[in-house]
């Protein structure tokens, strides 16, 4: 993104979120935007992929806290970027006014027109707090290497992978460095120069009376470099936009919400800055057997009344295959049984337990011999003097 427009564009009305929106508001109305939009749901549509790439922009921005303040007072200095008719800004903060009043504002702007992809915050973020304080010598060197945008994107697993963990591809649009100038901005086969009104570092610092203001280097446009003769594949920004797929290693036991950290997988630095990272944020599928309890699975098994009354051995899944868990004679229904070590696998090593919870299943329909079995049961059981009743609701 080009100096002016990072003035320009008002990033807030592209993610439809008024500027007080707090960072979840800017989060939510973001992740929704990208659902709709993204160019996988919209094959060939030019339309749909630039407002996807707009959105992600925006929110590279006001999804990060320092990029968001510089951002709001970048806008606020030029009259919270309202245009001026000849395309311009119209008015600067207070306390900016006698520091720049040389510097028009038309031609602030102008001074920026194809002016590559080196951020506003980049030059101004320093400039004009040393501009401020009064410090500042000419020449100073100036801070043009800038870290790649952070990305965020989101994957859906099933149960069973988040707990064991999985390696899956993940295919993410974003701006990556031009192959042609191999991000130097320049056509292939020649060089930036240094820019020698400035020596390199993109900024200048002037003298009135008793205080210095430093200004980004006219001839430069505050990049240090001058480009004489500009890549054509990327404009001289020195990026372009495309598809790639990497692959994204979850660890196990991952929770549905949990975002993970790919470091480095952003997009790239600009003139050497360290590229930024790639958030994912990881949704799990429910299961139909297994729901999860911290580092626990917990199931419901049902059973016959005889195997709980006689006692047995039944088997029951685990994320791994079967096990044999052993009931004891005389069971309660609804008593949960613990198998050790078959949960998820836990962070520092180990795993959680599967929890068992036994529950009587009641036949619907019985054929005669069963019924008269079951009839000499319950007789059998009455004259024993077992009574389930016993001692319940007050019946003594």
């Amino acid at each position: 993104m080009s100096q002016r427009e990072w003035v320009e564009k008002d990033f807030y009305a592209t993610l439809g979120v008024d500027s007080k929106a707090s960072a979840d508001e800017i989060k939510k109305s973001y992740r929704k935007l990208a659902r709709e939009l993204h160019p996988d749901a919209h094959p060939g549509d030019e339309k749909a992929e630039q407002r996807f790439k707009e959105v992600s922009e925006a929110y590279s921005v006001l999804s990060d806290s320092e990029k968001r303040k510089e951002y709001d007072e970048t806008r606020s200095l030029f009259g919270s970027g309202s245009r001026t008719g000849g395309g311009g800004f119209s008015g600067f903060g207070s306390g900016y006014s006698s520091g720049v009043r040389d510097f028009g504002v038309r031609d602030f702007a102008d001074l920026f027109e194809g002016g590559g992809s080196t951020s506003f915050s980049d030059i101004f973020g320093n400039a004009f707090r040393e501009g401020r304080a009064g410090r500042g010598s000419a020449n100073r060197p100036g801070s043009r290497a800038r870290r790649g945008n952070d990305l965020e994107t989101e994957t859906t697993l099933g149960f069973r992978e988040a707990a064991r963990g999985v390696t899956i591809p993940l295919r993410i649009t974003s701006q990556v460095t031009c192959d042609s100038c191999r991000g130097s901005g320049a056509r292939k086969g020649t060089t930036p120069r240094k820019c020698s009104y400035c020596d390199g570092s993109g900024l200048v610092t002037r003298q009135e009376g008793s205080f210095g203001f430093t200004e980004p280097c006219a001839e430069c446009r505050g990049t240090g470099q001058i480009i004489d003769d500009p890549c054509p594949d990327c404009a001289g920004t020195g990026l372009t936009t495309r598809s790639r797929t990497i692959t994204m290693r979850v660890p196990p036991g991952v929770h549905d919400g949990q975002r993970i950290r790919l470091a480095a997988q952003g997009e790239p630095g600009v003139r050497g800055g360290s590229p930024g990272d790639l958030y994912v944020t990881v949704h799990v599928e429910p299961d139909a057997v297994f729901t999860r309890e911290g580092d626990d699975l917990r199931l419901t098994v049902p059973v016959r009344f005889t195997e709980l009354a006689l006692g047995s051995t039944i088997t029951v899944p685990t994320l791994d295959g079967k096990v044999g868990v052993r009931v004891p004679a005389g069971t309660a229904d609804g008593r949960t049984l613990r198998v050790r070590g078959k949960g998820v696998v836990k962070r520092g090593g180990g795993a959680g337990d599967i929890l068992v919870t036994l529950q009587v299943a009641v036949p619907v329909k019985l054929d005669e011999a069963a019924l008269e079995a079951l009839r000499k049961y319950a007789a059998s059981e009455e004259a024993s003097g077992f009574d389930p009743r016993a001692n319940w609701a007050g019946s003594r």
